[in-house]
């Protein structure tokens, strides 16, 4: 079947190029409303806006306390969106999140008919904490919805109201008891984002403003209206073909059965990265070019995707593990091997 891609010209145009002015200032803007209440974590807070930006959904994971709920939250005040938090719990079930059917009386016609109870999922951002401490019946509820922006229930269809982000995270430590996310199912996050303990000064500053009266005002800076137009902003930004297909080398040289692939893939890894590995670092790239001020990827934006969007696609092997070999050091040996295409930009 032939497809035709459409809308992948320059961003030439006087409309185009006010809208990626108003998203870079949009972005700045929305940082210095987060900066209220949100201090450092300067690398996270740049991966859940790219998140934003691009329409994905990320996953979060951190030891408790180092404010990942806070910073979703926060997001969504400055953003004027609807926010509902899922707290996953062994015992939670599908229709806990999705919503269900219940009996309810016509209270002019005393007849009793089912009605639609929406669930927390109805909202613009869904923070989905602790998302491995449910069982993965549930887990895929979330996940269905995350992937087509609906929920059927009893054999209707109900859309969800866009813009819709879902934000997962994951405690690190505390794993007994704990469902982990299948690959397939991790596959459908954008970013893995690490969130880890901040520099002495940073985190002085977290313990001074945490135990003072705090109530900061957000000013609306970015409407819904405004995050659907920059997604499709971000799709349209050309990628020149050296530029892709080095996106495409570095995922196919993270699979162990790759030509291609470094000793180190071959040595540790079970399972590399996916198709959507690449598509999200095309779609990651395009959105950090259009927030810096530029209208094309460059090979730099590329490689700045690569330790969210792989880390959590490359899966490492027993001796990996028994070596204390990270992910993170996979990338980076891939980022030293994968050698950039001397044509293009």
């Amino acid at each position: 079947m032939n497809r035709t891609v459409t809308d992948t010209v320059a961003l030439d145009s006087p409309d185009d190029v006010a809208l990626a002015e108003r998203m870079k200032a949009g972005r700045e803007r929305i940082i210095t409303e987060l900066r209220k209440l949100i201090v450092g974590q300067d690398d996270v807070v740049n991966e859940v806006l790219l998140t934003l930006f691009v329409g994905g959904n990320s996953l979060i994971v951190g030891v408790p306390g180092l404010a990942k709920t806070l910073l979703i939250h926060t997001l969504a005040r400055v953003l004027d969106l609807k926010f509902n938090r899922i707290q996953f719990t062994p015992d939670l079930m599908p229709s806990d999140i999705t919503g269900t059917d219940i009996i309810q009386e016509d209270t002019a016609t005393g007849k009793r008919q089912m009605v639609f109870a929406p669930g927390p999922i109805f909202a613009n951002i869904v923070l989905a904490d602790e998302i491995n401490r449910t069982p993965p019946k549930t887990q895929s509820a979330l996940l269905e919805a995350m992937q087509e922006h609906r929920v059927t229930i009893q054999g209707r269809t109900y859309k969800l109201e866009e813009p819709f982000y879902v934000f997962a995270t994951q405690n690190p430590i505390e794993l007994e008891g704990t469902y982990p996310l299948p690959e397939a199912q991790l596959d459908r996050f954008m970013f893995h984002i690490v969130i880890d303990h901040p520099p002495e000064a940073e985190e002085f500053e977290v313990v001074r403003t945490t135990t003072a009266i705090i109530d900061p005002k957000f000013e609306r800076t970015v409407t819904g209206e405004d995050l659907i137009a920059f997604q499709r902003l971000v799709r349209r930004v050309p990628v020149a073909e050296p530029v892709m297909h080095y996106a495409l080398n570095l995922v196919r040289a993270s699979r162990p059965k790759s030509a291609t692939c470094p000793e180190s893939v071959k040595k540790w890894v079970a399972f590399g990265g996916s198709v959507r590995a690449a598509q999200y670092l095309v779609l990651g790239a395009k959105a950090k070019a259009l927030t810096s001020g530029r209208y094309h990827v460059s090979f730099d934006d590329i490689r700045a995707m690569a330790h969210p969007v792989l880390r959590h696609r490359i899966l490492t092997n027993f001796h990996a593990q028994s070596e204390g070999v990270s992910t993170d050091t996979l990338i980076d040996r891939l980022l030293e091997s994968v050698a950039v295409p001397r044509s293009g930009m």
